[in-house]
């Protein structure tokens, strides 16, 4: 009896772990308290199961067997930042009459390899704003499988627009027939294409308001649906629990869009007293990308930007910037948006030097792309802050980024579901 108790002891030991949650331990020189603003020397964060679940400073792990402590003695943690609008199918240096030949399934693997490279640039979750064929749909479930690399993604199916407008693709002869597949005219019929976005699995909706910069034949500031068809965009987007993105860079469009119900406007390039008024009276967010037209003066014409879309960047920029300065002044919500893929993707950060330039403080633009952009997704319980509870996406730079943001620039590691990717 003796040996056959001690046999089941034994196996039964084999069998349980001497550690059933093993716990990772990540300390610092400093972190960031995005929500303060203050600079917290020699931080540990314990890390469980892929969330937070502790937040001290001036302390030691105590390791226990498969505890795991990483070390970071001369870098500063940040809760990983939120770019909440990015396009990851497309590549600024491929002229867009090659693009049109680019399949889905190409345009997925682009996505993919674009994913990954923002991960790595310390953007542990983002926005995409439109894609062909449910192709970053694809990419965000893959990163959700573990299949690929990247970002948690909010991301939006086929862009809805008007015929003939915006998002609609206005570079292909009438013979051929071609619609875009996000356009539909009518409240009746934006509210089946938004069903069908969530039939294929798009978890944020984005439409165009207005004309832009990068299509063909619209102009940027005049408004493309109407009042009661973005009224009809956005109820039937909010009903399922979806939020809802517009863009605008006309005054008309941008005020439609406000009283409309949605969640946050894109671009903002001529904005009034009355539509700052009407932002700050519904609590809607600008996404205002005021980096990326140095990137199209400077390289557009190399990479084939047409004419047109040139002088329509040159019309916007300054106009834009201007909106920008007026829109923090004011105190109307901001998050941080850069539209990725008018230039390079993995240079999401360089917009922050931009936004201090043009008159957010350094705490301001920091809160943008992390407690903001948590907001504007209805994920500030988990996502945003590196705080008891959250979900353990962090990242870590030289120096102190409340002093010189342009450190944001080469993160040196990134964390995300208190997995290490760099």
């Amino acid at each position: 009896m003796k040996k056959t108790a001690l046999a089941i002891s034994l196996g039964l030991a084999c069998l349980t772990p001497l550690n059933t949650y093993a716990t990772t331990y990540l300390s610092a020189k400093a972190m960031v308290d995005v929500n303060s603003g203050k600079l917290i020397k020699s931080p540990l964060i314990s890390i469980d199961n892929g969330q937070i679940t502790a937040v001290q400073s001036n302390k030691q792990p105590n390791l226990k067997d498969g505890d795991k402590h990483i070390q970071l003695p001369e870098l500063t943690l940040l809760p990983g930042l939120m770019d909440m609008h990015v396009h990851l199918t497309s590549d600024p240096t491929v002229p867009r009459s090659e693009r049109i030949g680019q399949s889905i399934p190409r345009k997925a693997i682009k996505a993919a390899h674009f994913a990954e490279k923002t991960l790595y640039a310390g953007f542990t979750t983002l926005r995409n704003l439109g894609a062909e064929g449910y192709s970053v749909i694809a990419v965000r479930d893959g990163i959700n499988a573990g299949d690929i690399v990247g970002p948690r993604i909010w991301a939006a199916g086929p862009s809805l627009g008007v015929t003939g407008g915006h998002c609609d693709n206005n570079r292909l002869p009438p013979e051929m027939k071609y619609t875009a597949e996000g356009v539909a005219d009518g409240p009746w019929a934006v509210r089946a294409k938004v069903r069908e976005n969530i039939k294929y699995g798009a978890n944020a909706i984005k439409f165009c308001a207005t004309g832009g910069v990068f299509s063909k034949g619209t102009k940027v500031g005049i408004q493309q649906y109407s009042q009661d068809e973005m009224n009809a965009i956005v109820d039937e987007a909010h009903l399922r629990g979806l939020t809802v993105a517009a863009h605008a860079h006309g005054t008309s469009g941008i005020k439609a869009a406000i009283v409309a119900g949605v969640d946050s406007v894109e671009h903002v390039s001529f904005v009034d007293n009355e539509a700052i008024k009407l932002a700050k009276k519904h609590g809607t967010w600008f996404s205002m990308d005021i980096y990326n037209t140095e990137y199209t003066l400077a390289f557009g014409e190399q990479n084939g930007v047409a004419e047109e879309n040139l002088n329509k960047e040159r019309q916007v920029s300054k106009k834009q910037r201007d909106s920008f300065s007026r829109a923090v002044k004011a105190g109307v919500n901001m998050v941080f948006g850069t539209d990725a893929a008018i230039y390079p993707h993995g240079d999401n950060a360089k917009q922050f030097s931009r936004m201090i330039e043009f008159g957010m403080t350094p705490l301001q633009a920091l809160q943008s792309a992390t407690i903001n952009s948590a907001k504007l997704l209805k994920a500030d319980n988990q996502l945003g802050q590196i705080k008891n509870g959250f979900l353990a996406d962090i990242i870590a730079v030289k120096g102190n980024p409340l002093e010189n943001i342009a450190v944001l620039e080469d993160v040196q590691f990134v964390m995300k579901d208190g997995k290490v990717f760099k």
